[in-house]
């Protein structure tokens, strides 16, 4: 697996990766922003980590780009802006997961591994496979092992940002945003509606994926591993 790392501190450049390195991945590293988007235009890379601050184009412009122009090599912003709005913005924009600075290498090789776990480049409307289930976001129908159920719009689009974004917390305000639309008017109080609704409908077809309420922050689809 090859890594990209655009991010201009060269001693924390250096340090990630020779460790990544060490875990048997490629590196490659550039240290400003219109650099690492012509690199992410190569699509040579299986996966990008982003500083938000770099010199030239800032780290969300780049992100920003390369999701216009259709790149979807999954993204982990690393950043030392940590406060909820700023990973919000940063998932807003596309960005796969969000670690801030300083973090543990450890932490950030099991964000690695579990973004590279994720199926890429679904594109809207097939059949998104994950776990045991299988879901066709054009129907909006679940199905596994035989066991079918058909969800309504509001469900299935919530069902396909999970399975998009499987194994990562995402803030309320985040799934709002991608469901009901920036400028939806919802109560918050529907969000956890549908989560119970959507937790039944995978019940009914007998699935072991679950919805992990984060307190405080939101919610994160789960998936077992077979160990």
């Amino acid at each position: 697996m090859r890594i990209l790392m655009i991010e201009d501190d060269t001693k924390l450049c250096a340090s990630v990766a020779y460790q990544l390195e060490k875990n048997g991945f490629s590196v490659d590293v550039c240290h400003d922003g219109e650099e690492g988007l012509f690199w992410m235009r190569e699509g040579t890379c299986d996966l990008v980590l982003l500083d938000r601050m770099l010199p030239g184009m800032d780290g969300m412009s780049v992100l920003k780009a390369a999701r216009r122009d259709g790149i979807r090599t999954p993204v982990i912003l690393l950043t030392a802006l940590g406060e909820l709005h700023d990973r919000v913005e940063g998932l807003n924009l596309g960005a796969d997961d969000y670690l801030a600075k300083p973090f543990a290498f450890e932490e950030l090789l099991a964000r690695i591994r579990s973004a590279l776990r994720r199926p890429a480049a679904w594109a809207s409307g097939q059949a998104l496979a994950l776990g045991d289930i299988t879901f066709d976001s054009a129907r909006k129908v679940l199905s596994r092992d035989g066991s079918s159920c058909a969800l309504s719009r509001r469900e299935g689009d919530l069902l396909e940002l999970f399975l998009r974004n499987a194994g990562q917390t995402m803030p309320r305000s985040l799934i709002l945003s991608r469901v009901w639309g920036p400028e939806g008017d919802v109560e918050e109080g529907n969000l956890d509606n549908y989560i119970h609704f959507l937790r039944r409908r995978l019940k009914s077809v007998g699935s072991a994926l679950s919805i992990r309420t984060v307190r405080g922050v939101g919610y994160c689809l789960e998936v077992p591993y077979a160990e």
